[in-house]
């Protein structure tokens, strides 16, 4: 059977499945139709490749997944290109001293929290630690970390809008 007859038939019987195989990885239609065609004319093009260790189904579908990963790697590229061109700051002079300002204050409310209730918002906010491991740090229950942590953000809260 001549090449372009296999794909013919490949095509025929294949295509749904590899397109919804791409579409589970878009979540696109139009880019799923794209690549989905993008496989077949690459599947014709290798076809003496294919050597039958695994169905035909299965070599279409890696091929497509390949044609995923190059799209992704090509559009990431594309937005760090865009991102390093000069941007104009959209933040005015205002609003970042504005940001600043509550900034502080909200340092400055955190500073006046008794001490354990401090550490353990410091852990949360910039530590980035989660309850369970704050829980551990502290040598504390998961359930007291996260009771702790609620009355502090009431207590900055009641701080800020006292400074307001």
């Amino acid at each position: 059977m001549s090449a372009l007859k296999e794909i013919e038939k490949a095509y025929t019987q294949h295509a749904k499945d590899v397109y919804r195989y791409l579409l589970s990885l878009t979540h696109d239609e139009d880019l799923s139709e794209e690549l989905t065609q993008e496989t077949f004319f690459r599947a014709m093009r290798t076809i003496d490749h294919y050597d039958g260790s695994c169905k035909l189904s299965v070599w279409l579908c890696q091929i497509a997944k390949h044609l995923w990963y190059q799209w992704l790697d090509k559009r990431s590229r594309w937005n760090q290109v865009e991102l390093t061109e000069d941007v104009p700051c959209r933040e005015s002079p205002e609003k970042a001293t504005l940001l600043y300002m509550e900034k502080t204050a909200l340092y400055q409310a955190i500073h006046t929290l008794p001490d354990p209730m401090r550490e353990l918002v410091y852990l949360r906010l910039t530590g980035e630690f989660s309850f369970a491991e704050i829980a551990r740090i502290l040598g504390k229950s998961e359930n007291w970390a996260r009771t702790t942590f609620y009355r502090a953000k009431q207590k900055i809260m009641e701080e800020m809008e006292v400074e307001r």
